[in-house]
């Protein structure tokens, strides 16, 4: 967060702690403003509206939690510290009744106030992001696909070129990415937006029954058609039809749907007349259709045309910090169908999350939020709220396996080995993502950052023959840092 240089509001009487911790905050890029009192800091909450407040709990005419409820009662929404030399378990638990976010004693550990304040701000970051994504939904450019990775901002000004087109497209990607709503943005961005969208899935449609729901049927054209009756391809007319799931459409079909695709007809069952249609036509799967088509089950020829515009959804597992986005999008839309206050996850919460692969994506990512509100009875959603398949992958994204070691000593690797050896597993597993890798070490990223330069370091003293500078392979000791 220190790239916009967040302003802290920081109010501890004690002149030579607020110093220090100034410095420090300073140090990190915060711009710091300090208060000795809550009628101080009162004033200085209206006049500079911060982005954090770092408060001491005990001060000269009161105490930290009257600036709280002052900003509360402004409409402020933003990350509130408590700290105090007389921390119990009490205070801590009325403090976080009260809407404060953390609650840390003194003596206070530095580097454990730079961690909270960057988390923090990082989680009020994405909710502005979160608010600013659903102030543009469906209109700009978001698409209403939430989320920054570079996966994400490629696949949206891909929908924008597909848009312009009028031809088939193909939309790959594992169950539970978004396929439905990719599409769904291709034709709001497209001239056929106010027309209708009509999504089916293939794999939902008993296969004797498939041809009258795509062409519709004339009364009497078989048993139980008692009335004529519009195929999906009629009601989609002037607008767009979704085809999910595409590979389960039976061979006798797609040679039909290829018929459609080259002329824009149909022929409703029982009719000898076929009718022109304006649709567009989308088709989603999971499957792997060029296997498909080399094992006979999907035609080539209807591939190839529709794989001519074609767009891959990534996995959650490949978008980074969009967990953290997507989990803030979740929760508040949970929070306001059970109709609850403002609710927000924990440090460890929040971890869990990003350490957990997501096999079924994004729906599976919704789920367990609705699950984790659900059960949650305060404002803050804890580990133990989710679902218990996520708790369990806590921390073992990355599970790298040991190489045995031999029964001669003088070649086992020291402990500076394993550890780059490690460090470089996780960031491999991790796509080089620094922050998902910090969480999953255990240390903060300034620590990774200095790790990693050492590894640098180290590979840059290995001569031509193979030789290693013993001095330059040592990493930092993350007990000592910052």
């Amino acid at each position: 967060m220190n790239e916009f240089k967040a302003t802290i509001l920081l109010l501890e009487d004690d002149a030579s702690l607020s110093q220090l911790l100034s410095e420090e905050l300073e140090l990190e890029g915060y711009r710091v403003t300090c208060a000795a009192t809550v009628s101080e800091g009162c004033r200085l909450l209206v006049e500079q509206t911060p982005d954090l407040v770092v408060s001491d709990l005990r001060l000269p005419d009161g105490d930290g939690l009257e600036l709280l409820k002052a900003a509360q009662a402004d409409g402020h929404s933003l990350p509130f510290i408590v700290i105090t030399a007389f921390g119990t378990v009490d205070q801590a638990v009325e403090a976080l009744k009260a809407g404060a976010d953390d609650f840390l004693t003194k003596p206070l550990s530095t580097d454990h106030l730079r961690l909270k304040i960057r988390r923090l701000l990082t989680q009020a970051d994405l909710s502005r992001q979160l608010q600013q994504y659903l102030a543009h939904k469906g209109a700009d450019e978001s698409l209403g696909l939430i989320g920054e990775h570079e996966s994400m901002v490629r696949l949206r000004s891909d929908i924008r070129q597909i848009a312009r087109s009028e031809a088939a497209v193909l939309i790959c990607g594992e169950s539970g990415t978004g396929k439905e709503l990719v599409a769904r943005a291709i034709h709001r961005a497209s001239e056929r937006g106010s027309g209708p969208f009509v999504a089916v899935n293939c794999a939902g449609i008993p296969g004797e029954l498939m041809e009258s729901e795509f062409f519709g049927h004339e009364a009497g054209s078989f048993t139980g058609a008692r009335q004529a009756r519009k195929g999906l391809f009629a009601e989609a007319d002037g607008g767009t039809l979704l085809l999910d799931e595409i590979g389960e459409m039976p061979q006798g079909l797609q040679a039909k749907l290829l018929r459609v695709l080259q002329e824009g007809m149909v022929k409703p069952v029982g009719s000898d007349q076929e009718e022109p249609v304006n649709v567009r036509i989308l088709a989603a799967t999971h499957m792997d259709l060029l296997k498909a088509v080399r094992e006979g089950s999907f035609r080539e020829d209807l591939y190839y045309r529709l794989e001519t515009l074609s767009l891959r959804v990534p996995a959650l597992r490949e978008r980074g910090d969009d967990v953290d986005l997507l989990a803030m999008h979740f929760l508040r839309e949970a929070a306001r169908r059970h109709q609850r206050g403002f609710l927000k996850l924990s440090d460890v919460s929040s971890r869990t999350l990003m350490d957990y692969p997501f096999p079924g994506n994004v729906r599976e990512l919704a789920s367990a939020i609705e699950r984790a509100v659900t059960f949650c009875e305060g404002d803050t959603v804890q580990p133990d709220h989710l679902p218990e398949r996520v708790r369990k992958r806590q921390g073992v994204a990355v599970n790298p396996q040991a190489k045995p070691l031999g029964d001669n000593i003088s070649e086992w690797p020291t402990l500076e080995n394993l550890q780059q050896d490690y460090v470089r597993k996780v960031m491999q597993a991790v796509n080089s993502n620094k922050r998902r890798a910090a969480q999953i070490l255990g240390i903060n990223r300034r620590t990774l950052y200095r790790w990693l330069a050492a590894n640098e370091s180290a590979s840059e003293a290995v001569d031509a023959g193979g030789n290693q500078n013993p001095q330059s392979t040592r990493l930092p000791d993350p007990q000592g840092e910052l």
